[in-house]
C-alpha cells in the first residue's frame, strides 16, 4: 500500500499551471521532528515533501494554502524523472495529494503530535 500522512507548514504559495483541461498546483510543507540527543540536548530535524494536486483539489489549494498554514496532507510517494538542460537524468520524489485541509490552532494551543 502506498498511502502518506503529513502535517507541516506550507513553505511556499501554491504553484498553479493550468492546462487545456485540468490545473495541477504545487507546493512544499516542512515537517518536524524533535528528540533528544546522547546529550540530552533537544535536537529539531526537519524535512521537506514537494506536494502536487490536480484537478478540484488543485483549484482548492489555490483557495486555501498559503505560506506558513498548517496543512494536513493525504496521498501517494510517487518517483519521476526527466533530462535537465545539461541533459542529465534528474529524478523527483514528491507527494500526489487526494486530500488537503488547512488545520486550525488556536494561539492559546500548542499541538502535539504522538
Amino acid at each position: 500500500m502506498n498511502q502518506v500522512k503529513l502535517i507541516g507548514n506550507v513553505g511556499n504559495n501554491v504553484n498553479i499551471r493550468e492546462f487545456e483541461k485540468s490545473k495541477l498546483a504545487s507546493f512544499s510543507i516542512a515537517t518536524n521532528e524533535t528528540f533528544e540527543n546522547k546529550n540530552s540536548e533537544s535536537v529539531t530535524n526537519t524535512q521537506w515533501h514537494n506536494i502536487v494536486a490536480w484537478g478540484n483539489l488543485a483549484e482548492k489549494c489555490e483557495e486555501l494554502i498559503e505560506k506558513g498554514k498548517l496543512v494536513s496532507i493525504e496521498g501517494k510517494l510517487q518517483t519521476r524523472n526527466y533530462i535537465n538542460k545539461e541533459n542529465k537524468k534528474v529524478y523527483i520524489t514528491e507527494i500526489l495529494a487526494f486530500n488537503v485541509s488547512p488545520v486550525e490552532v488556536k494561539k492559546s494551543e500548542k499541538v502535539f503530535f504522538l
